[in-house]
C-alpha cells in the first residue's frame, strides 16, 4: 500500500513538473502568445479561488456568496503594502491573506451559526459592504481604482501557488478534519450526535477558504497592475461559484478542469461577437440539464483512467503465478 502511494506521489510530481515545463517552454518560444499566456495566469489564480471555495461549499456544505470580498481584501492590502509601504511582494500578499483570514473568522463566528440561505445572504451582504467601503476610501483610489501596482506575479509564481493551494486543500480533505467536514455536509445533526463539533469545522473551512482567496487576490493585483472595486462585485463571487458547480461540488480536479474551461471559453468565443454572451450561459444550462452534479460530481481524476491500477493487478497476478 505504501509503495502504491509513493508511486502515485512520484507520478503526480512528474506530471506537475512536465506541465510546468511544457507551458513555460511554449510561452517563452512564443508558440503561446502573450495574450493567451495572460489568460493562463488568470486561470491559475482562478483555480486557487475555485478550489478554496469548494472547501466551503462542496466539502462542508455552506453556500458562500462572498468569496470575491475576501479576494478584494487580499488584493487591496497587498497592493497598498507593496506600493505605499514598499514591503516585499511575498510579505505583502501573505499579510493580505492573513487579514482576510482574520476578517473571515470575525464574520464567521456569528454567521456560521446560521444555515442555508441565511448564511448565503450574509456573505453576499459582506461582499457588497467591502466593495462600497473601498469605493469611498480616496487613499486607495476609491471608485477610480488603484493604479501603479508593481507587476510581480508571473506564470511561475502563479503556477507554484496554484499547486500549493491544491495540495494543501487535498491534504485537509483527506485528514480527520476533512472527514469531519464531509460528515457535516452530509448531515449536520447526525455529525453532532456522533460528537463532531459542526460549528468548529464550518468556521475552519471558512477561514482557510478566505486565506487562499486573499492570497489569490494579492497575486491578481500584482499581475494586473490595476484594480478597482467593480472587479470584486457580486458577479465575481457568482463566477467562482459557477466554477465549483460546473466542475462538481466535492471534486478538486473537477474545479480545476471547470475553471480552465470557463476562463478560456469567453475568450475562445470572441469570434462570435455578440453571440458569445448567449453561447457561454447556454453551455452552462445544457450541462445543468444533462449533468446536474457537474462534470465530475464528487469524484476525482485518478491514475485509474490511465489503467495503471489494472496493470499493477496484472503484474501482481503474474508475480503470484511465478511464485
Amino acid at each position: 500500500m505504501k509503495n502504491k502511494i509513493n508511486k502515485k506521489s512520484v507520478l503526480t510530481i512528474i506530471g506537475v513538473i512536465l506541465t510546468y515545463v511544457i507551458i513555460y517552454g511554449l510561452t517563452k518560444t512564443k508558440v503561446i502568445n502573450s495574450y493567451y499566456a495572460g489568460i493562463i495566469n488568470l486561470a491559475l489564480i482562478n483555480i486557487m479561488l475555485a478550489v478554496s471555495l469548494n472547501l466551503i461549499v462542496g466539502f462542508t456544505g455552506q453556500l458562500c456568496l462572498g468569496h470575491a470580498g475576501f479576494m478584494s481584501i487580499g488584493a487591496y492590502l497587498s497592493a497598498i503594502l507593496t506600493q505605499k509601504a514598499e514591503l516585499p511582494f511575498m510579505v505583502s500578499i501573505f499579510i493580505g491573506a492573513i487579514i482576510a483570514c482574520i476578517i473571515a473568522a470575525l464574520i464567521g463566528y456569528p454567521t456560521l451559526r446560521l444555515t442555508g440561505d441565511y448564511f448565503a445572504i450574509t456573505t453576499l451582504a459582506f461582499c457588497e459592504i467591502i466593495r462600497i467601503v473601498i469605493m469611498n476610501i480616496d487613499f486607495i483610489g476609491g471608485a477610480r481604482g488603484l493604479t501603479g501596482i508593481p507587476k510581480k506575479t508571473n506564470f511561475t509564481i502563479a503556477f507554484i501557488f496554484a499547486v500549493i493551494t491544491i495540495v494543501i486543500i487535498y491534504n485537509i480533505i483527506h485528514s480527520s478534519q476533512g472527514r469531519a467536514m464531509l460528515s457535516v455536509r452530509e448531515n449536520e445533526i447526525a455529525a453532532e450526535s456522533m460528537g463532531i463539533n459542526a460549528f468548529k469545522y464550518k468556521i475552519m473551512a471558512f477561514v482557510i477558504g478566505a486565506f487562499f482567496a486573499g492570497l489569490a487576490g494579492g497575486l491578481y493585483a500584482h499581475y494586473m497592475g490595476y484594480i478597482q472595486p467593480t472587479a470584486f462585485d457580486f458577479n465575481k463571487s457568482i463566477d467562482y461559484l459557477t466554477f465549483v458547480v460546473f466542475g462538481g461540488m466535492g471534486s478538486l480536479s473537477g474545479s480545476v478542469i471547470a475553471t480552465i474551461i470557463l476562463t478560456f471559453l469567453p475568450e475562445l468565443l470572441r469570434g462570435f461577437q455578440n453571440f458569445r454572451m448567449i453561447l457561454y450561459p447556454l453551455a452552462l444550462i445544457i450541462l445543468m440539464i444533462f449533468r446536474p452534479q457537474g462534470l465530475l460530481g464528487d469524484k476525482e481524476i485518478t491514475f485509474k483512467i490511465f489503467k495503471l491500477d489494472k496493470l499493477k493487478k496484472n503484474s501482481d497476478i503474474e508475480n503470484g503465478k511465478e511464485a
